[in-house]
């Protein structure tokens, strides 16, 4: 939801020196002594965002502009130019900290008026996204706009208002106005505007919505005879996030079996293509060898045949030479062709040949040797390798064994998150179908005087929550059991309403509802100005006092300066821009973190207009 921030708060006038306060985007503090235009300035920016009248000092005589310097929703800058005393405010969409004297880029009312379609309300209501927003103006049902003053109202707080007894959610105390004024914190804590509402259905109309009351009692029957079990929409949630739970573990442990699982099948494959390896490289280290050991035979037959020619012409003589076995010649009177030299080279032939394969077997055993020892090694790693695949297989069926319980158990859980997840479904069908059965019974009822609609009994136990929260952060005493009472518009705590309290707590009190709701509203994106503007929020009691039934300030609870150090921390970690205005300084831990002022009314800068 968009918001404003507060840029500069500035003083220009001719021949006079500019005043100016540059608020920090999270906490300024402007503390310091009386009387030095602590106060002024908070009246100062009311003023400048619609406020209708600001009292003058004697110290802004002669400055004749005020300036206060915005950044809207979007980032971009605006500064606010206003003539005291006039209902113009001239709009600069710029950063100006200065006597303007450039034409403005737009001029509109600075007081919001109904009838007016140019104001400073609408215009900055437009850039929030608010300028739609109707809230109820009277118990009758009539609306009107939301206007800046509503909001200013409960983020902008005067010292006056800080202790005033009237509640800090009515802005003027009027009946006339409280109808509207309760409506616009309705809209706070909802974000919901009012409808403009109409006067109701006609007799036909009623005689429909009866018809669809009737429709949706008989679909709200339905949808309970299908709900499985009796728990209700909480007891459901509950179980909801006890079996996401479940869900979450069994899925992790099925994780880890299944990465255990894939892990042993990778490892499997890697070990099977090993052994296919191992298969074909046997396979061709068995082939050769059965080659290479035939042609050992083969080389060893040649030999022997060998040695077998031999043998048979040295038995015959045809290898010798000399004198011829067939005709008696001698070696000189053999004519040339004789039969001897074939002899001869017969003989040496053979040799050769007996040579030349003995040379090749020497060659081949060698081989066969080596081939029949890797032969040998192979079967023993393909022997190990299919034991190893063995033990793979074994494991990978003992993690497939613990998987399908798994699995089984995953599975029964999922069933079980839906079965859950369809009884809220049918239990939001059916709120959804109360909520539409009330709404048409509720356009069907015509009062004569229609009652504020108030707000839901959970939305403000939430804003309560966050009250109680920050009165305990700052450790204020005597407020238990602190909340917003819409039905009276007030705020109680300890037992008592605000009102009945002494000044000091009433001051707290309003501080603490004021910072609350605007936390409430950031945190949940809900509407809100974005920044809140405190003067005099805590202060010190030293002693309770006596009091007389005609003495407004009751005797209270004795507040303490750990309140003061308990509220400025705080205030350091509110999610929005908080101005605080006080006389006491604040810790020292404030003074190092928040941009702060000190206003002395002698040394240093004795005040806001010096």
């Amino acid at each position: 939801m968009g918001s404003l921030q507060l840029v500069h708060l500035t003083y220009a006038g001719s021949g006079k020196p500019t005043a100016q306060i540059v608020f920090g985007p999270e906490l300024t503090t402007i503390y310091g002594a009386s009387d030095t235009g602590k106060t002024f300035i908070v009246r100062s920016v009311e003023y400048m965002l619609g406020g209708s009248q600001l009292p003058m000092v004697p110290e802004a005589e002669g400055y004749t502009q005020i300036l206060l310097g915005l950044l809207l929703p979007d980032g971009s800058p605006l500064t606010l130019v206003r003539r005291p005393g006039t209902n113009s405010t001239h709009l600069h969409r710029e950063d100006l900290r200065d006597l303007v004297h450039r034409p403005a880029d737009a001029i509109v009312n600075s007081v919001h008026n109904a009838r007016s379609k140019n104001s400073l309300s609408i215009h900055l209501m437009r850039a929030m996204g608010l300028d739609e927003v109707l809230i109820r103006k009277n118990e009758a049902g009539g609306t009107r706009s939301l206007t800046l003053t509503d909001l200013v109202h409960l983020s902008v707080v005067t010292e006056d208002r800080m202790i005033a007894m009237s509640s800090p959610v009515l802005r003027t105390g009027t009946a006339s106005t409280r109808t509207a004024e309760t409506s616009v914190m309705r809209f706070l804590l909802t974000g919901e505007g009012d409808p403009d509402i109409d006067t109701g259905p006609n007799p036909g109309q009623r005689r429909v919505n009866r018809g669809q009351i009737n429709l949706l009692d008989q679909l709200v029957i339905d949808l309970h005879a299908k709900l499985e079990s009796d728990e209700n929409e909480r007891e459901l949630k509950d179980r909801l996030v006890r079996v996401k739970t479940a869900i979450s573990a069994q899925t992790t442990a099925l994780r880890v079996a299944d990465e255990s699982h894939r892990e042993a099948v990778r490892e499997r494959m890697a070990h099977a293509r090993r052994l296919a390896g191992l298969d074909e490289r046997l396979a061709e280290v068995s082939d050769l060898l059965g080659r290479f050991r035939l042609l050992e035979d083969q080389y060893r037959s040649d030999l022997e045949r060998l040695v077998m020619v031999n043998e048979a012409g040295s038995i015959l003589g045809y290898f010798r030479v000399g004198t011829c076995v067939f005709c008696g010649a001698h070696p000189e009177h053999q004519h040339p062709g004789h039969r001897q030299q074939e002899a001869t080279q017969l003989h040496i032939a053979v040799q050769a040949e007996a040579e030349k394969t003995t040379a090749l077997l020497t060659d081949l055993l060698p081989t066969i040797a080596d081939l029949a020892q890797e032969q040998q090694e192979i079967t023993r790693t393909w022997q190990a390798a299919k034991a190893d695949l063995e033990t793979l297989d074994a494991r990978i069926s003992e993690v497939e064994g613990q998987l399908v319980p798994l699995r089984e158990g995953l599975q029964e859980l999922l069933d079980a998150r839906s079965a859950v997840e369809r009884g809220l479904e049918l239990h939001a069908r059916i709120t959804e179908l109360e909520d539409k059965r009330s709404r048409i019974d509720g356009e069907g009822a015509v009062p004569a005087a229609r009652p504020t609609e108030y707000i839901a009994a959970r939305v403000v136990n939430d804003f309560d929550s966050v009250l109680r929260h920050t009165l305990g952060s700052w450790e204020v005493p005597a407020v238990d059991n602190s909340g917003y009472d819409q039905y009276n518009a007030e705020i109680r705590a300890g037992g008592r309403p605000r009102a009945g309290r002494g000044k000091g707590v009433r001051s707290v009190l309003h501080s603490a509802f004021t910072t609350s709701l605007a936390r409430f509203c950031i945190e949940r994106d809900l509407p809100h100005l974005g920044f809140v503007v405190l003067d005099s929020p805590v202060v010190t009691y030293r002693q309770p006092v006596k009091y007389t039934p005609q003495d407004p300030d009751v005797p209270d609870a004795r507040i303490t300066s750990t309140v003061v150090e308990r509220f400025y921390e705080d205030m350091l970690a509110f999610p929005g821009q908080a101005v605080i205005i006080e006389n006491g300084d604040p810790p020292l831990g404030v003074l190092s973190e928040a941009t702060t002022y000190n206003f002395t009314a002698a040394d240093g800068r004795p005040g806001f207009l010096l």
